[in-house]
Formats: C-alpha cells, sequence, structure tokens
C-alpha cells in the first residue's frame, strides 16, 4: 500500500491519518480467533477466503453485462471503464437489469454459496443466513462511497446481522476500496442517534457523515484504515462500524468492482425486504433504488 495512492475526498490521506487493517489468513482454525477480532476491532479482514478463480468468474461475467451496454472496455475482466453507455437504449427497464446482473449465477456463487456460508456459519458458531438481495457496486474514477453507519438500513430483522464486503478482483488502494474509521463503534454520540431512526418508514434514512473525512478523522482522534485488497479477500463488519471508501483514481481508468451482503444466524428474524424473488429493498423500489442500477458514467455517484 503506497501511501500516496490513498486519497479521499480528493485529498491525500496525511501519514498520521492513515493505518492498515488489521488482518488475518482464514482457515476454519482460526474462527474462534476471528470472532475475537470482529468484536474487539468491529471488523474482521479475512485473507484468502474465497475462491480467486471463482471471484474472478464472477467479475467477467458482471463486466461482460457492461461491456454489453457499453460502459466497460473488452477484454472485460480488465474493468476499464469507457465513461459513456448505452444502458437504457439497450436494457430497457434499468431496475430490471441490475437486478438480471446481481443474481449472476457465477456471482452468487461466491457472495452466496458454500465457501462463504461456511466461513460465516463458523464466525456465528451457527447456522449462517444471507439476505437475498446484493449491494453490487462498480466505481469509476472519481466516485467514492461517504462515511456512513449501515445500521439504519437493516434494523428490522437481527441484532446480530453483519456486512461481508467482497473485492471482485484485485482492488489497489488507488482503486478505492473500503476504508473504517478506526474506533467508531465506539462514537455512542454518533451511534445513539440513528437507533432513533424510524425503521418502519421506507425512507432512506440520511446517514452519511464527514463531509470532509479527513478534518473528522483528525477531530476525532483517529485513523482511516484500508489495504490493497486480492481477489478472495474479503471484509466483514458490524452494522456500527462507520466505513466509506477512499476514491477512485485508477491511472488507467479502471472501475472498482466489489459487493456486499448482510448475514446473520438463520436463526434470528430476518427483514424481508431483502428477501425472496423481488425484494423490495431499502426504499420498496428494488433493484432500481441502487446506484449500480444507474449507467456507469462519469456523472454517475455513489451512496
Amino acid at each position: 500500500m503506497e501511501r500516496g495512492d490513498c486519497v479521499i475526498g480528493e485529498q491525500v490521506v496525511p501519514p498520521d491519518l492513515l493505518g492498515p487493517l488489521n488482518e488475518m489468513r482464514w482457515s476454519p482454525a482460526n474462527a474462534s480467533a476471528g470472532q475475537t477480532r470482529l468484536e474487539e476491532d468491529g471488523y474482521l479482514l479475512l485473507r484468502g477466503a474465497l475462491d480467486p478463480t471463482e471471484v474472478l468468474s464472477a467479475r467477467e461475467e458482471v463486466f461482460s453485462r457492461l461491456v454489453d451496454v457499453e460502459e466497460i472496455q473488452p477484454p472485460a475482466c480488465d474493468g476499464i471503464a469507457t465513461g459513456c453507455s448505452r444502458r437504457a437504449e439497450v436494457a430497457g427497464d434499468l431496475g430490471q437489469f441490475w437486478q438480471s446482473v446481481s443474481e449472476g449465477p457465477l456471482l452468487r456463487r461466491v457472495s452466496h454459496g458454500d465457501r462463504i456460508r461456511s466461513v460465516m456459519s463458523l464466525l456465528f458458531d451457527e447456522e449462517a443466513r444471507p439476505h437475498d438481495y446484493i449491494f453490487l457496486r462498480p466505481s469509476v474514477v472519481g466516485r467514492a462511497t461517504k462515511l456512513h453507519y449501515d445500521l439504519p438500513f437493516f434494523a428490522r430483522g437481527s441484532t446480530r446481522i453483519v456486512t461481508v464486503w467482497t473485492a471482485l478482483g484485485d482492488i489497489p488502494v488507488c482503486d478505492g476500496p473500503l476504508v473504517v474509521v478506526e474506533g467508531s463503534q465506539h462514537f455512542s454520540d454518533l451511534i445513539d442517534p440513528i437507533r432513533d431512526i424510524d425503521y418502519d418508514s421506507n425512507d432512506s434514512p440520511q446517514v452519511q457523515l464527514a463531509d470532509d473525512p479527513l478534518e473528522f478523522a483528525r477531530r476525532r482522534g483517529t485513523r482511516l484504515l484500508t489495504a490493497d485488497f486480492q481477489a478472495g479477500d474479503l471484509i466483514i463488519f458490524t452494522m456500527t462500524t462507520l466505513h466509506g471508501t477512499l476514491d477512485n483514481h485508477s491511472p488507467i481508468g479502471r472501475a472498482r468492482l466489489s459487493c456486499d451482503v448482510r448475514w446473520q444466524p438463520a436463526a434470528d428474524p430476518i427483514d424481508d425486504r431483502y428477501m425472496g424473488a423481488n425484494p423490495a429493498g431499502t426504499t420498496g423500489a428494488g433493484y432500481g433504488e441502487l446506484n449500480g442500477a444507474k449507467p456507469l458514467t462519469q456523472d454517475w455517484h455513489t451512496r
């Protein structure tokens, strides 16, 4: 990880505000240590938890669909954005198109398959269950996801739910991977008001924080933690872990591709907005509500 490659809010992250994510190499024997790390840090970066070949096949599958609508240049696996789109003309309904991309069998083998299910069941120490609804995120140069908590969006079901963020291919820091705010699971002054949000509303609560993430980190006396990710890596974090992404400033115009899925113990109540053949999603608009459903052009924005 080259420090000069870490950019957030169009600012280079200075060394005193930047740190590496704690990581561990996944094996079933490490499950207990992983539980402890997740509880203590609010996140768990697992190296090599997934099959890299399967991950790259999922990447190829997703980007091939975007080649078809002229948003990604061939070869698909390189992920080089064109800056243009014919998605609306070719695909028609944008929500239906994105749902079909998000339900690709090779992608689902990675995001919902036996390997990730085994990892999560060992970490929960009981059978695990994922949401059917997947947040598939391609991000072009110049884009980033602002710092936010996941808590309000998934609060109707289990209190033990976590997010699993998967790198769909290698993601160096210049491509804008996940960033975690160190110790943010203890920021009760930010977390407690979120708990008071009306979870029965279909509106998406506004929980983006820190328009200037560097100034935020300075005020809090904390650091922004990130890493270079490789195919096969994933990171698990709690609903009360503040996170976002670095800016994608790939020197070759590569789009970052990742996905996140919520996982929980199977025995717990589940939020039915994110389940079934046509999940409603947070607002009731299904896959059409996601930023991924918008054409991947230079005026494209992320949450």
